[in-house]
């Protein structure tokens, strides 16, 4: 799949990595990114969510934020870059006070929004609030125009499929019954039969002028309303557009291969490309092979006679051979796990298995080495 995953980030303006948490999916995207800007060229800007201190010391960044900022490819070896790479990491208040003051009617509700003494907290709970502002700013990104390729380090969802119901779930926020039932009572001034159990109850958990705050940010919010919906149908579509390619990333372990298989299945059916499946960390697949265990078994078996070829106590040389046994045993173990989940993920999309590196990414050179791994440039 090599190849093939080099000519689909070669084909597409957006690639999306996604998939469980926990298994390399912003390093993955960083070091796509990377060998696509080296060595294919063009302009490739990575988006990524949360990144570790060490990815952005690889990238050779002090620190990532809102504002896209281009990394420096230092050539390695002998062939220079063809492209520029860029990088950015959401930043949760910068986004949402640029969607405000995007958004908002006028100036003024932007002003009162921005100054309500809830914002900040509210905005930074919404159950959807990350999954959407990602969404946003990869709107907002590629609308610019400036980049070839976007790669996109989805954020780590607690299902697999919050980034793409986040709109909608925004949406039902907006209409739903409880947002009613506390902004109605300010809005009009009057207090219905409906609402007012509900307002004394709440009034007297929470405490009169919280529920104001609360109604006035609400209320205010929802003059964005129309805006927001739009925004989200647009990047909706955008999504769906044969321009993306989602990547689902994992690694050969049980749990996330399954919630991986479950996420390319949901993808397929709600339309979306499923341009491959990425499997990190894979045991050598040599591991799966008769060859390695039954040379460990002989040499075990041999423990006496190389115990006196080589000077070493016949115990301790039995105690090796067998612990070293013991681990084939194990790790050839795993690997056919592995390799069952990968078998199993292929019925989905080409799945391309990246090894294990005993090494990790602390430069610019060992993304690169990641990356070129993954897209079969030699």
């Amino acid at each position: 799949m090599s190849s093939a995953l080099g000519a689909l980030l070669g084909s597409r303006e957006i690639v999306i990595t996604c998939g469980p948490g926990g298994v390399g999916k912003t390093t993955t995207a960083a070091a796509l990114a990377t060998s696509v800007a080296y060595d294919l060229g063009g302009d490739v800007l990575v988006l990524t969510v949360d990144p570790a201190r060490r990815l952005a010391q690889a990238l050779g960044l002090e620190g990532l934020g809102n504002e896209v900022t281009e990394v420096e490819l230092v050539q390695q070896g002998d062939k220079p870059a063809r492209g520029r790479l860029f990088a950015a990491m959401l930043d949760m208040k910068q986004s949402w006070d640029a969607l405000v003051v995007e958004h908002a009617p006028n100036e003024q509700t932007a002003t009162s929004i921005l100054a309500n003494p809830l914002y900040d907290n509210i905005t930074s709970r919404f159950i959807a609030s990350h999954d959407y502002i990602a969404m946003e700013r990869l709107y907002e990104l590629h609308g610019e125009g400036k980049y070839d390729l976007i790669v996109v380090d989805t954020p780590p969802s607690r299902t697999a499929l919050d980034f793409l119901d986040a709109p909608a779930r925004m949406e039902e926020f907006f209409s739903s019954r409880l947002l009613r039932w506390i902004i109605a009572p300010y809005r009009n001034r009057l207090v219905g039969m409906a609402s007012k159990p509900f307002s004394q109850v709440a009034d007297r958990i929470l405490g009169t002028q919280f529920l104001a705050d609360i109604a006035e940010f609400f209320i205010l919010f929802q003059s964005m309303y129309e805006g927001f919906v739009d925004r989200a149908g647009a990047v909706g579509r955008l999504l769906a557009d044969e321009r993306c390619a989602f990547l689902v990333v994992s690694t050969g372990e049980a749990v996330p291969a399954r919630e991986a298989g479950f996420f390319a299945k949901e993808l397929q059916a709600r339309g979306f490309m499923l341009g491959g499946m990425v499997v990190n960390r894979m045991m050598p697949e040599s591991l799966t092979q008769n060859s390695a265990l039954e040379g460990a078994r002989a040499l075990h078996e041999s423990s006496p006679e190389l115990s006196g070829t080589l000077g070493i106590d016949e115990a301790l040389m039995k105690m090796v051979t067998s612990e070293l046994l013991r681990s084939l045993e194990d790790f050839s173990k795993l690997a056919l796990r592995e390799q069952a989940e990968r078998s199993v993920l292929g019925d989905y999309a080409d799945v391309l298995a990246l090894p294990y590196l005993a090494e990790p990414i602390t430069d610019l050179a060992s993304l690169l080495t990641l990356g070129r791994l993954a897209i079969g440039v030699q």
